[in-house]
């Protein structure tokens, strides 16, 4: 198996299990209070979210030992893309016609980055100057997204987003200078730089998790548009990585990414197909997982027959 195809095939069980945590983080944060979120520490739900998203950070690791930034971290889109079957699936409905576009639209996008961003395996990495100065500026950018305000959901998102890329960015240099053995083990460069991606990484989640409070689709969204801008950008101007094909390649990856960038807000807006008549329908589905969101435990298996509470009133409860 080539470079390219191993981070291709990592970075897919990687997205997977990010779509698992996302969900899971969603339905917690929903029943959540801004008094209430240190109680998450306590709850054995979170942490099994918490071992998910370490699962897939170890895989999406494995990726960036294969893959260079520019062709692993665009391919965190297929986070939100497999969160249409999983919803679908769980909440036992169909997908729709507006989720299936949205899914072409960002596979699509992301097969025109495959061929211009693959190449070798990654060799360069970062200094510790320059693993300083990328925090310096990420955590300044965070600190001014994370003020008080309006629509702190989308800016908690983009935070994160920012502080997962750089992660990933300050991974590939801990992975790549692990591995090769003309240095020592655990040098200064390595220990300096793992302590950096466990800040980020570990900030990267809290926000994610304060940004999900309001709902799954934008949020997540903007998660996987800003992580791969910010660890492109640092390895396209700090690392030397370069697109295939020159002016042409260029063109075909500014439109990939504005095609996937396209799929990945249509599937955040996506309203699924109802699994239910639309008399009994609640509208406040507005995400591909939100029907996932709103079941109770246990009711994907069996689901007793529903009439409504009181007339007119969109509510249902068993027989």
């Amino acid at each position: 198996m080539n470079a390219t195809l191993a981070a291709v095939v990592l970075s897919l069980f990687s997205a997977v299990a990010y779509a698992a945590a996302a969900v899971a983080q969603e339905r917690l944060a929903s029943r959540t209070t801004d008094s209430g979120m240190l109680r998450l520490l306590g709850s054995g739900a979170w942490w099994w979210t918490v071992v998910l998203n370490a699962s897939a950070a170890l895989l999406h690791v494995a990726a960036l030992k294969y893959g260079t930034l520019t062709l692993v971290q665009p391919l965190g889109a297929l986070t939100l893309v497999a969160a249409v079957p999983l919803g679908a699936r769980v909440a036992g409905r169909r997908v729709s016609p507006v989720e299936w576009r949205g899914t072409a639209l960002t596979l699509i996008g992301l097969s025109a980055l495959l061929v211009t961003a693959s190449g070798p395996a990654p060799d360069d990495v970062l200094s510790v100057p320059q693993a300083l100065g990328v925090a310096a500026t990420t955590a300044a950018l965070i600190g001014i997204l994370s003020r008080p305000g309006t629509r702190p959901g989308l800016r908690h998102a983009t935070a994160s987003g920012f502080a997962s890329g750089v992660a990933s960015a300050l991974t590939q240099t801990v992975t790549v200078a692990v591995t090769d053995r003309s240095g020592p083990l655990l040098s200064a460069q390595v220990i300096v730089v793992a302590l950096l991606v466990a800040a980020f990484a570990a900030g990267g989640l809290l926000l994610s998790q304060t940004a999900y409070r309001g709902g799954l689709g934008a949020p997540l969204a903007v998660v996987t548009l800003a992580n791969p801008v910010a660890a492109a950008a640092i390895g396209l101007f700090l690392l030397g990585e370069q697109l295939q094909g020159g002016p042409a390649g260029l063109l075909l990856a500014a439109m990939g990414a504005g095609m996937a960038a396209w799929g990945v807000v249509t599937l955040s807006r996506s309203v699924p197909e109802p699994a239910l008549p639309e008399p009994l329908l609640d509208a406040g589905d507005e995400h591909p997982v939100a029907a996932v969101l709103a079941l109770e435990p246990g009711s994907a298996a069996y689901e007793p027959s529903l009439l409504p509470k009181q007339p007119g009133s969109g509510q249902l409860t068993p027989l």
